[in-house]
């Protein structure tokens, strides 16, 4: 059976995560959330207090032992054995993340460490440049968008369902202040090329935009399987 690399991009809150995890468990797949791992460096910058200092994140980066462990919930992540899967995920991170994903010598290590886990196919990976310079050869490239409402809405539930308080407004802004930060980096930039399916999760539900691409998925398995 073949087995494909499907990369899934875009946006904070335009259902990334939700949608690749269920899309890797329809196929098989291993997920792969790429953007755990720029969370887990921005976390440890934070605690070590060189949160401010790229060429201290950039070396640490480059020795971290990161692993993604599959389960029922989505990814664990590990990281020199430490597990950090609940503590990457404030509000904290949130607002460092974009500043240490734009970080060149970051990127370029933890692209080596992404690759090296999806060479084999048969992945389901998201974040922000998989299709456009992780795997640009990927077989399927989705691009989800979302208005930011939706969007901001999304990651409001998330914190509330964590027993996590903050105010729409405040989720809002630190979208977008991440969107500009992601879009406008010099080292690979968040965008949309001719190459990606895009998809608007506005109004879609998960299970709508899981059968969207586990259908083009199957459609193209069957394809290969008759050439």
């Amino acid at each position: 059976m073949t087995k494909l690399i499907i990369a899934i991009d875009g946006p904070a809150g335009s259902g990334k995560s939700t949608t690749a995890k269920l899309v890797a468990k329809r196929l098989n797949y291993t997920y792969i959330d790429t953007g755990a791992m720029y969370r887990a460096v921005t976390f440890l910058a934070l605690e070590k207090g060189i949160i401010d200092s790229p060429d201290e994140i950039s070396s640490m980066t480059k020795n971290l032992s990161i692993e993604l462990v599959p389960s029922e919930s989505g990814a664990r992540i590990f990281v020199d054995k430490r597990e950090l899967t609940e503590e990457i995920r404030s509000l904290t991170v949130n607002k460092r993340v974009s500043d240490v994903a734009a970080i060149k010598d970051v990127r370029k290590e933890l692209v080596i460490k992404q690759q090296a886990m999806g060479k084999a196919g048969g992945v389901v990976m998201e974040g922000r440049d998989i299709g456009s310079v992780v795997f640009p050869d990927a077989d399927i490239k989705v691009f989800l968008t979302a208005y930011i409402d939706r969007r901001a809405e999304r990651r409001l539930k998330e914190f509330t369902e964590k027993g996590k308080n903050f105010s729409i407004d405040e989720i809002k802004e630190n979208l977008i202040n991440r969107d500009k930060i992601d879009s406008s980096r010099e080292t690979s930039p968040l965008k949309k090329t001719e190459e990606y399916t895009e998809v608007d999760t506005t109004e879609m539900t998960i299970d709508q935009q899981v059968e969207a691409i586990v259908n083009k998925a199957r459609e193209l398995i069957e394809l290969r399987k008759v050439k």
